[in-house]
């Protein structure tokens, strides 16, 4: 079994999300007590947040870089970044390290193709919805991705860090985001991504207008995927 290394702390309650599937996922596949061989290395969030706030970006790839190298030299297989937005900096963190980087977008393109799905909803962070690291990569994989109205983008993004990030779960920002996912429905998205590992918190399936492709648990598979290989 490989070793996974995660870059977490952004923010903590997602990072617990990524510990526990990978984990549950091991475990189911191989029985008995078999968990995965995991380092973590955690950042404090509210670096994190100062620079994206900021604009700084080359600085939030400088810690991440440290990161992912500390991870190395500690004896992980590869990495995962247990955040999409900071995927942003994803070439700083494979430039800085030796082992390869498991990109978000990758696992999750597979999973809509696989669904036979060629145009989805894209919720996250402002940053994730509004620039092209995610939808350029999503695209170069044949899959379009629409994105909410420039209001909607600046409540979803309210609510990920002003109550997720914080772990408070809101019957009306729930609706809220059904509300958005009926619209993009709408517009000619056949699924929808929750591009925030926070989001699975607040949106389930059941609920859902559309499929869900919660980007968090396609990730943490693909790293048990990855971790198990031969």
């Amino acid at each position: 079994m490989k070793t996974i290394g995660i870059i977490g702390g952004m923010s903590p309650e997602s990072t617990v999300l990524y510990y526990q599937i990978i984990n549950r996922e091991t475990n189911r596949r191989l029985g008995g007590n078999r968990s995965a061989k995991i380092l973590l290395d955690s950042v404090d969030f509210e670096e994190i947040v100062r620079l994206q706030k900021s604009g700084d970006w080359a600085a939030a790839g400088n810690v991440l870089a440290q990161s992912a190298r500390k991870l190395e030299a500690g004896g992980a297989d590869f990495l995962l970044l247990a955040t999409n937005t900071m995927h942003k900096v994803a070439p700083a963190i494979e430039q800085a390290a030796g082992i390869p980087l498991l990109h978000v977008v990758d696992a999750t393109a597979a999973a809509i193709k696989r669904q036979g799905l060629s145009a989805v909803g894209l919720l996250g962070t402002r940053f994730t919805m509004s620039d092209g690291f995610y939808t350029e990569r999503m695209g170069s994989q044949g899959v379009k991705t629409i994105a909410p109205t420039a209001a909607e983008q600046d409540e979803i993004h309210r609510i990920i860090f002003d109550e997720l990030c914080l772990n408070h779960i809101r019957p009306e920002s729930a609706r809220y985001f059904y509300d958005v996912i009926g619209r993009l429905k709408n517009e000619g998205a056949q699924g929808v991504i929750l591009g925030c590992t926070e989001i699975c918190l607040l949106v389930n399936e059941t609920d859902s207008p559309l499929p869900v492709f919660d980007s968090t648990a396609i990730h943490a598979f693909s790293a048990v995927d990855a971790a198990l290989e031969e």
